[in-house]
């Protein structure tokens, strides 16, 4: 053990003066962060609207001044006649035009029901129904209010709650995802990167012939980036309550746990790499090309999987991030317990002894 000790030492001694590795390990995280957080969020908000009002009565006016003083909408053009919305899309002056009936505020307190016709541009389809959705929020609240105090012979009211993540912020869906990328890609890519390097520069033969077993010499090489992952998950959540706002609603102890056994899971499939290549391009390309795209599409970080086909589905069950995200997602905004994250848990465990397994399987004690 004592030798093991001071092998990782050692390494831990190389790893603090290489600065490059420090930035990528310590310097990544940050950047993803504060890039997702401020730059890359999911929420839509000053977005610019044009107004057609053919009404320019009181409850048009009522409805334009609530649109323009909510924090996701900015009135910035006033168009005469419907010919004047295409060329309002195409110079990119505004995100979605709301067109106003005539006798739009008698349709609305005498007959039955009245019309708002929002249009919205649509080169970007995602964005062009979030902030659809979110002027129709605010259309069904103005008629809430405008109503509250007449009698109507009828009224149905709809009460909507949303559980677990009430503001609708994107930092409850990006910072486990974030977690998830970050502790992949420095996982696998820096603990096969650093072991295949040995190989490269002639000096794994010298660790191999020394009095510790060849394995643990290995060992001894993953254990700092266990470390410094383990740092990084610690800093992002440390970012992610005091920079970002966002509460930890799950136990910290169970949330750091499910982390580390991530981690291992990681260093599993670095080890795995470094015993299948011998130069650290190709050892950087499966890390980069194999891990991070299917990262991406299968963890349900980006695109629902519940969406894609089938085969496609299937396929997500042999990707450790799908399950890794979904630890995190119940325990940091549901706030769920180990019983309901156990099934994860397990698939976990047993991806991690598998890779362990088979990376001792395939690492040659003898280099050719």
């Amino acid at each position: 053990m004592k030798l093991f000790l001071a092998f990782v030492k050692k390494e831990f001694q190389h790893l603090l003066r290489d600065r490059r590795s420090m930035i990528i390990l310590i310097g990544l995280p940050v950047m993803m962060m504060l890039l997702f957080g401020f730059a890359l969020s999911s929420e839509v908000k000053n977005s610019s609207i044009g107004i057609l009002d053919n009404a320019k009565d009181e409850s048009s006016r009522m409805l334009i001044d609530r649109l323009d003083h909510s924090q996701y909408f900015s009135v910035v053009k006033f168009l005469d006649r419907e010919q004047e919305i295409d060329q309002a899309f195409r110079r990119g002056e505004v995100r979605m035009v709301v067109i106003f009936p005539p006798n739009f505020d008698h349709d609305l307190r005498h007959s039955n029901s009245t019309q708002i016709r929002f249009v919205g541009d649509a080169s970007d389809p995602n964005t062009s129904n979030i902030v659809i959705n979110y002027a129709s929020a605010v259309v069904r609240d103005f008629q809430n209010e405008l109503f509250g105090t007449m009698k109507m012979p009828y009224q149905i009211t709809t009460e909507t709650r949303m559980l677990y993540n009430p503001q609708l912020k994107s930092s409850y869906n990006f910072v486990p995802g974030v977690m998830t990328l970050i502790l992949m890609l420095l996982g696998a890519m820096m603990t096969s990167v650093s072991i295949v390097k040995e190989k490269e520069m002639g000096t794994m033969e010298i660790l191999l012939v020394s009095p510790m077993k060849p394995l643990l010499v290995v060992l001894s090489k993953a254990v700092p980036y266990l470390a410094l992952c383990f740092v990084d998950v610690i800093l992002i959540l440390l970012m992610a309550v005091f920079i970002l706002d966002m509460p930890i609603a799950g136990s910290l102890p169970l949330l750091l746990a499910e982390s580390l056994l991530f981690i291992l899971t990681t260093l599993a499939l670095g080890l795995l790499i470094s015993a299948n290549v011998e130069s650290q391009q190709v050892a950087m390309f499966i890390s980069l090309v194999g891990f991070l795209m299917p990262a991406l599409v299968f963890s349900g970080f980006m695109f629902p999987i519940e969406n894609m086909p089938k085969p496609m589905q299937i396929i997500s069950n042999i990707v450790p991030t799908k399950w890794y995200y979904s630890i995190v997602r119940a325990i940091m905004v549901k706030g769920l317990g180990f019983s309901y994250v156990a099934k994860q848990t397990g698939i976990l465990v047993v991806m991690t002894v598998i890779f362990f397994v088979a990376a001792i399987k395939k690492f040659k004690v003898r280099l050719e």
